[in-house]
Parts: structure tokens; sequence; C-alpha cells
């Protein structure tokens, strides 16, 4: 198939999953991951070279503009839970995934380790698009999820990167570069978006977009990950779209409308069914691996940070998707696991994206209005008990 007939079949089906999306309640997300299953496996689509770009430059797209959408005060008055959540969420899912590829699967120990890794991240794609598209992002659920979200990747990245990647020369680079722009934007980018600004050739996008791709290139080089950089740049530059609404707006139609449904198909077509029928006893030992640590650990951290909402921030921090990928893609490049072994992560990764949160959105979705008024009577009761 030619990049334009892909091209062509894919964004039919995108379109194909908001309709859906919109007709059922269902989030995008979760309907552009499960159509790209059934497209690559139905269909026998493959990915191709400008596909794997636009899917990975998407990732850290959405990680940018997840960033920029919390709020860093909110983050240091909960740092404790947010704290506490993100390392549970790893460290849980991570111990007993490995030990379970080892002693039951009888993989080998780095292969193990693999599976530990891509078993224990939460999807900041996933959780970050669920709170968009049901307006959660300002209220103390969203938050919390988006700070602990981050807490557990950066845990994730942190192992993949002390167990398995080794860094070169170009790795000093990509730290002092990482520095510079999370330093040096939020100074720049007010006078640049005052100059050049607010015109329809969207020139502050083309600034933010330049930086990423200047990461990601830097990144490739080092053997690094962009992705937390790219959410600690869109973290600092919060305060400045919380003042400029209309900008993060525009830039999150530009994510959303092309490059994050891109993101999600191409992870849905990463599944091999096959592989994965004729494993069914190891993909459900590998699912309960992810899943018992993650539901079983983090109730009770969540019950404790946010009661009402213990069931929904539970299930949302179960989800897996971008982390799990990269590091079930980077074992498969470097020979650590076979194909079989990826389509089953991926396949687990996959449905700890799809089911945990098709739950969440169908029994436990907080009302966002409700939520909003009664966290306004909170603040007010507290303002009135300090006077």
């Amino acid at each position: 198939m030619s990049p334009v007939q892909l091209a062509a079949v894919l964004t039919a089906v995108v379109l194909v999953a908001s309709i859906v999306s919109v007709e059922l309640g269902v989030t995008v997300a979760l309907l552009e991951l499960t159509l790209g299953v059934a497209a690559g496996n139905i269909f026998h689509l493959q990915t191709q070279g400008w596909l794997d770009f636009i899917a990975k430059f998407a990732s850290i797209v959405l990680t940018f503009v997840a960033g920029m959408e919390v709020d860093p005060a909110y983050m240091r008055r909960r740092l404790g839970p947010s704290l506490g959540l993100g390392i549970v969420s790893f460290v849980g899912p991570f111990a007993i995934a490995a030990l379970a590829a080892y002693f039951l699967l009888d993989w080998s120990i780095r292969a193990s380790l693999i599976t530990g890794t891509a078993l224990s991240t939460t999807s900041l794609a996933v959780v970050y698009a669920v709170l968009v598209e049901r307006g959660l992002t300002q209220t103390a659920a969203g938050k919390l999820l988006m700070t602990a979200t981050f807490v557990t990747d950066l845990c994730t990245a942190l192992a993949l990167s002390a167990i398995f990647i080794k860094p070169n020369i170009w790795f000093p680079a990509f730290l002092v570069v990482s520095v510079a722009l999370i330093l040096a934007l939020p100074k720049f980018a007010p006078w640049f978006f005052g100059r050049f600004g607010d015109r329809v050739i969207e020139p502050e996008i083309k600034l933010v977009f330049a930086c990423l791709l200047l990461l990601m290139v830097l990144a490739d080089a080092s053997n690094g990950q962009a992705v937390l950089p790219a959410f600690v740049l869109g973290l600092v530059m919060s305060r400045h779209y919380a003042e400029h609404r209309e900008e993060q707006k525009r830039l999150r139609v530009v994510a959303f409308a092309f490059l994050t449904p891109f993101f999600f198909l191409k992870g849905g077509l990463n599944v091999s069914l096959a592989a994965v029928v004729s494993n069914l006893g190891l993909l459900a030992i590998l699912l309960a691996a992810k899943m018992i640590p993650k539901l079983g650990f983090l109730y009770p951290l969540a019950h404790r940070a946010d009661r009402r909402h213990a069931t929904f921030i539970t299930l949302l921090m179960s989800t897996g998707l971008t982390f799990g990928t990269i590091s079930s893609l980077y074992g498969l490049n470097a020979g650590l696991i076979d194909t079989t072994q990826f389509s089953l992560l991926v396949t687990v990764v996959v449905l700890s994206a799809v089911v945990p949160t098709a739950i969440a959105e169908r029994w436990f979705l907080p009302d966002a209005e409700r939520e909003f008024r009664v966290e306004r009577r909170l603040a007010y009761a507290e303002s009135e008990e300090f006077v």
C-alpha cells in the first residue's frame, strides 16, 4: 500500500472513530486504539516511516500539552500524594510483572526486566485525553492524576535508561539543551508571542514544534527520551498559557485534530492478534501482573488522597500506552525480546489503555460542573474560616 493510500484509509478510520465517539459518548482515543487493532489485523495494514514519525512526534506534543495543563502551585501543594501514587504505581507492577515473566513464563532476565518496565507505566496520553474530553483538567482529581502520572512515567523512563540504555557523547548536549529550553522558553515566549502571535500562520505553534523537534533530534542521537523534558517544558509554560487561553486552545486543536489520532492508531496497528490468540494463557498472566498490583496498591492511596474519586483515579492510573510501547519496542529492536513477546506486551499495554478507561468513564466518571461547584464551595469555606 502506498503512503497516500495508507493515509487515506487511516484518515477514514479516524473520522469513523470521531463520529462513533460523539454518538456513544466514549473517549475517541479508545476507539482509535480499538479500530487500529481491527484495521491492522483484518486488512493487514502495516506501519510506514511517515506514520512512525507522526506518531512519535504526536506523543511528544501530547506530553507538552499535558504539561501545560498542570497547575504548578497545586503540584507543590499536593506533592506528597502525587509522589506516593506515582512511585507506587511504578514499583508494584514493575516488580510483580518482572518476577512473573521470569518465574512463570520462563523468560530471560533481560526480557523479564523489559516486561516489568513496559507494564509499570501509566499512560499520560490516555489520562490527558480523557480529562480534556470530559472537561476535568482543572478539577482537583484531574490535577492529581496529571501530576501522579508524570511521576510514574519519570520512574519508568529512569528505569529504562538505567537498566538498558547506554548514553553516548551526545547525552550531555541533550541535557544542556533540555535545561536551556526549560529555562529560556518561558522568558522568551511572551515577547515572541506578543510580537508574532495571533496570526493565521500561527508562529507561536511553530516555535513550540521547533523546540520539541530539537529535543527529539538530540534524544535520538543520545539514546535518550524526549518525553520527559517535553512535559517539563510544558509545565514551565503553564502559567503563560493560563493567561493566554486562546493560544492554548489553538495548540490543543492542532494536536487533537491531526497528530494524536495517528499516535493512537499506530498503537493499535502494533498488535498481532494471531500471536495473541495462540498465547492467551501468557496474555492473561501478563495482564494480571500489570492490573492486580496497579489496582491493589493504588486504591488505598487514592482513597486517602481523594475519597470521592478514588476508583476513577485508580482506574486511569492503571492505563498504559506511550512508555509501555516505547519500552517494548526498545526490547524488540535490541534483541531482548522476540516478536511474539513484543506482541503480547503491546497487547497488554493496549488492553490496559482501553479496559480501565472504559470502566472509569462508564461508571465512575466525575461530573465536571459539579466538581467545580464543590471546589468553589470548599475554597469559599476555607477563606471564610481563615478570615
